[in-house]
């Protein structure tokens, strides 16, 4: 029987100093594509010197693009990755077991979260980080739906068991890397608001505040990384809570079609 074909899939924008390294790990897998969405720099070149086929556009909505990389795809099995992950070849290999006898269609995999050279493994969550994600599917089994953040996802087919092996996420570089991607997220999360025309309240968002907080502290342990774990779980809280105060505050800032 001849094995699966498997294709890996990045969706990158001006990650030229992060993407030859991603690509690297990649190289177990039989077909690479690159989903470049309004890159000016030299993430073109390095992709192709890398061997992918790389696909070019702008599009405005993460759902969108992702999309257009899924559809590129030509392998039976698609396995998403991020500029700013690494796929380690013992993860590369329990990839290559799973897709030659899963009945399944999707499965998640680990993620081990760095902030600079530091794992952190407790207190991710609330949309701020986590600790395992659904990146292996079968081609066809996964939509992403048309949000600029943190995209909802559409399955076809059953999930299967996460694997055991982790992605090595170098999610931020420090402090102030937490705290820009706190503000782009939330800004591209006011922008979702907006155009769905439902931004909440300020009570329910104090609530969601605390309960994040908490949740991504206590509950998923956050409490074991020190100080470290104290911040993602004060991010994970406040980036709902500031969405909706910078869709009521600045709707003319963040409305969809603000220039």
């Amino acid at each position: 029987m001849t094995p699966p074909r498997l294709s890996a899939l990045v969706v990158a924008r001006n990650e030229e100093a992060r993407l030859a390294a991603c690509l690297d790990t990649l190289r177990f897998a039989d077909e690479l594509v690159v989903v470049l969405d309004r890159s000016t720099d030299r993430s073109g070149e390095i992709a192709r010197a890398s061997g992918a086929r790389v696909i070019e556009g702008a599009w405005e909505l993460e759902g969108a693009r992702r999309n257009a990389g899924l559809d590129a795809c030509t392998g039976d099995w698609v396995l998403e990755v991020d500029a700013d992950e690494r796929i380690p070849a013992s993860l590369g290999e329990e990839i290559r077991a799973v897709i030659a006898a899963s009945p399944h269609a999707w499965h998640e995999i680990p993620v081990d979260n760095y902030i600079g050279e530091r794992l952190v493994r407790h207190g991710w969550g609330g949309s701020f980080g986590t600790s395992a994600v659904p990146r292996l599917s079968r081609k066809g089994a996964k939509r992403w739906g048309m949000q600029r953040v943190h995209p909802s996802l559409a399955w076809t087919g059953t999930k299967g068991p996460r694997l055991t092996q982790a992605i090595q996420h170098y999610v931020d570089r420090d402090i102030s890397d937490v705290l820009r991607r706190l503000d782009r997220y939330s800004s591209a999360k006011a922008a979702d608001l907006l155009a769905a025309g439902e931004i909440g309240t300020l009570p329910g968002n104090l609530r969601r505040f605390v309960s994040r907080t908490v949740k991504c502290y206590v509950s998923r342990k956050g409490y074991r990384e020190g100080g470290w774990g104290l911040l993602i779980a004060l991010c994970a809280g406040l980036y709902p809570l500031l969405a909706h105060l910078k869709a009521r505050l600045e709707p003319e800032r963040h409305r969809p079609d603000a220039s």
